[in-house]
């Protein structure tokens, strides 16, 4: 499970990244139902460590705190500069011994140097993906996709795309309902798609107008019901054509799709937080029966309702 997280504080980090990070491990959420880690930043020279905006950051530990580390998390920093070899040894450690890596927009570009993508997909900020596929054609870069998780490294796009990355391990690790608290607190959406379009799941849009906040608010609050494109553009006041158009492009999924993810969703917090049974849970979640919230299961989680619950119930109400 993961508990201990740790970050690296390397020379010339962009604070942006580097606090992404530690809003979604470094703060006890206890209170809220939420997780809490075992956070610690460390650097391979403790002491000043300069950032990319020309100030410095005061970084106690050394790297020897990652050795038993869940995650090591890399955020962005200064591409062309050299990369410590003890920071190097600290990631291909962690990928060795099954820990999960995490980088954050240009730190991909760290976990390259210390050859742990070869051979394996990854993204990086749209502007530096080209340069990230030149330098080591070994690797599969997408720059269309907010995050890519290949074996137990994660790699993000750039800026906020972090978030997203940390929520998606939080989710995978801890169940949806823990995601949700992080993300609430955080005042982001669990899960987004944005112009580098989700490639983890189906993920769930956010409205970018005010066409489409009401009628998805609606759509939320009746996920049980039976909600077609009729009724769905006569209450957004167009035409079924028109809606099912605009909402695709305005929201990055087809209104039928999106239902099915939201309702996915639904459906993991109540397998985790209730112990309705699963025809309950499937008529609660909209899907109807359990054999077709069987299937979406399949489909997009690759496991069963049943699997699922056994999962994340009982973290989600430790």
């Amino acid at each position: 499970m993961l508990r201990k997280v740790v970050l690296l504080a390397i020379p010339g980090v962009a604070p942006f990244e580097f606090g992404v990070v530690c809003e979604a491990f470094g703060i006890d959420r206890t209170s809220h139902g939420g997780p809490v880690f075992d956070f610690t930043i460390a650097t391979a020279h403790p002491g000043s460590v300069p950032t990319s905006m020309g100030y410095d950051m005061v970084i106690a530990d050394g790297l020897d705190v990652a050795a038993d580390a869940d995650l090591i998390a890399v955020p962005a920093h200064v591409i062309d500069d050299d990369v410590d070899p003890a920071v190097i040894a600290v990631i291909r450690d962690a990928v060795a011994r099954g820990a999960w890596v995490l980088s954050v927009c240009s730190g991909a570009f760290t976990l390259a140097k210390a050859g742990v993508l070869a051979g394996r997909s990854a993204t990086t900020h749209w502007m530096h993906a080209d340069r990230l596929a030149a330098d080591f054609p070994d690797i599969s870069v997408d720059p269309d996709v907010l995050f890519v998780e290949d074996g137990r490294i994660i790699t993000s796009a750039g800026t906020a795309a972090g978030i997203d990355a940390c929520l998606h391990l939080i989710r995978n690790e801890l169940g949806a309902s823990a995601a949700n608290v992080v993300a609430r607190r955080m005042v982001v959406p669990p899960q987004r798609a944005g112009g580098q379009s989700q490639y983890i799941a189906n993920p769930i849009p956010v409205s970018q107008s005010d066409s489409f906040a009401a009628v998805t608010e609606w759509m939320l609050e009746n996920l049980d019901q039976e909600l077609t494109i009729d009724e769905l553009a006569r209450r957004a006041l167009m035409s079924p054509r028109t809606f099912a158009r605009r909402f695709k492009a305005d929201l990055g999924a087809t209104p039928g799709a999106w239902l099915n993810r939201q309702r996915l969703l639904r459906s993991q917090q109540l397998l985790e937080e209730s112990s309705l049974g699963l025809d309950t849970v499937a008529a609660e979640s909209g899907f109807g029966t359990a054999s077709v919230m069987r299937h979406h299961f399949a489909k997009t989680l690759n496991t069963t309702p049943a699997a699922y619950r056994r999962a994340f119930s009982v973290r989600a109400t430790a």
